[in-house]
């Protein structure tokens, strides 16, 4: 019965001991953010939207995150917070924005502003005016 007794101890404590080892703390999540902005000196009609965009800069079209929303004026802050696995090395992020009003884009950008891979997460986006179609 001693033995037993004893057996279970020494068991019981290894168990403590080796699920003392196993604790593993999850990869932090990527944060990128900034504002995104103009430098024409504009207001904002009511009514307008912004969308800002994490994109894979090499292939046009793939989007990371997205967020819409409804503004009043610019610049705009904004925050993504990715997981940390799905950040490829080998990829090229970087952040877009475009202003519409009544479904009609009037400010958007044009340049690259790389995040993520090239130890940038904060940035700011600068977009410039649409020019309206004849």
């Amino acid at each position: 019965m001693l033995m037993k007794i004893k057996s279970f101890i020494v068991f019981s404590l290894l168990a403590l001991f080796v699920n003392g080892c196993v604790t593993v703390q999850p990869e932090p999540p990527v944060i990128i953010n900034g504002a995104a902005g103009y430098l024409e000196k504009i207001l904002l009609p009511q009514g307008c939207e912004i969308t800002i965009a994490i994109i894979d800069l090499n292939t046009p079209g793939v989007i990371v995150a997205q967020k819409t929303f409804n503004i009043a004026r610019a610049p705009v802050p904004f925050k993504f917070s990715l997981p940390a696995q799905s950040i490829d090395k080998s990829i090229q992020y970087g952040v877009v924005a475009m202003i519409k009003f009544q479904d009609q884009v009037i400010f958007q950008t044009y340049d690259r502003f790389p995040v993520i891979n090239n130890g940038k997460f904060t940035t700011e986006v600068l977009m410039k005016a649409v020019m309206a179609k004849p």
